[in-house]
């Protein structure tokens, strides 16, 4: 058998008026017209069947019923209260989970984090990293960084950055080694890889280095430690400008020739379309768009 209960906007007409013995205030409190709270009231007498206040002169009274109902009510109506509070103080502290590409965690998110960390505190980012495809469903992630062309069906999908690719060495290597002033000097030098789309193979095709051989040179699976082989001198790497910002900034590495080529892909931030509006998801991704701007 079906349970049948009052209409909730009754209920808060009801608990309302019977909290201030008012038809006028309770009206104010709920932003209606004390005709609309009169109505509400009328509703839930004929629903219950009963009469739930004595309607006097200039006041009003709580019949016996309505004094039975009252407490239950408020304590009823309490309880959504602090329910709905506290799902909503869920969506806005707790776990977020992000997923990204190693080398962009490595160089370039993780560095960050301490500056989300520290304006939101109620926050715990986990990152996790890997370059294939993640199932967000199945992994419960609630965010990603990826690295494509942002035709990912099923997602909701927000630009972050592009990049320009561009050879980058250590200082020491550069002043120490043979003269590198145009791109065909780097066959004299040690060419690091990794498995990144756009390679030196692309690279020196389109800055019509003919000269060099894109294939010689120790090979990484991620960028960050082609990067860590660079500023140790042991070769020159291919560096992407997100990727490689800090290590420039910092005097590691150091952008050799002028030839910037830019990327044919860039990074996105996606999420499950149903997370779209989730306050932590929301806040996470006006960060990186703010940082991303900032770089």
């Amino acid at each position: 058998m079906a349970r049948r209960l009052p209409p909730l906007n009754a209920l808060k007409a009801f608990e309302a008026t019977a909290r201030h013995l008012s038809f006028t205030k309770a009206a104010d409190e709920l932003f209606v017209t004390q005709a609309a709270v009169s109505h509400q009231i009328k509703t839930l007498e004929t629903f219950l069947g009963l009469a739930l206040f004595k309607r006097l002169n200039r006041s009003l009274m709580l019949t016996d019923e309505g004094q039975i109902l009252f407490p239950a009510m408020s304590e009823a109506l309490e309880l959504i209260m602090l329910t709905t509070d506290r799902l909503h103080r869920h969506q806005q502290s707790g776990m977020l989970n992000v997923a990204t590409m190693d080398s962009l965690a490595a160089n370039w998110l993780v560095p960050r984090l301490g500056r989300f960390r520290r304006a939101n505190p109620d926050i715990d980012v986990r990152v996790s990293t890997s370059d294939q495809l993640v199932d967000y469903a199945r992994d419960g992630i609630d965010l990603g960084i990826r690295y494509g062309r942002g035709d990912w069906p099923g997602m909701y999908v927000t630009h972050l950055m592009t990049e320009e690719v561009f050879p980058v060495c250590s200082p020491k290597l550069l002043a120490e080694g043979p003269p590198l002033n145009t791109p065909n000097d780097l066959k004299h030098y040690t060419l690091l890889h990794d498995d990144m789309r756009e390679d030196w193979r692309m690279w020196l095709m389109a800055v019509g280095a003919t000269e060099v051989n894109p294939t010689r040179g120790p090979g990484f699976k991620h960028s960050n430690f082609v990067y860590q082989a660079a500023v140790v001198g042991d070769g020159v790497a291919l560096g992407r400008s997100v990727l490689v910002a800090d290590e420039l900034e910092q005097g590691r590495l150091v952008k050799v020739l002028d030839f910037a080529l830019p990327a044919n892909y860039a990074y996105w931030i996606v999420s499950p379309r149903a997370a779209t509006d989730n306050p932590k998801v929301k806040l996470f991704r006006d960060w990186l768009l703010a940082e991303a701007t900032e770089r």
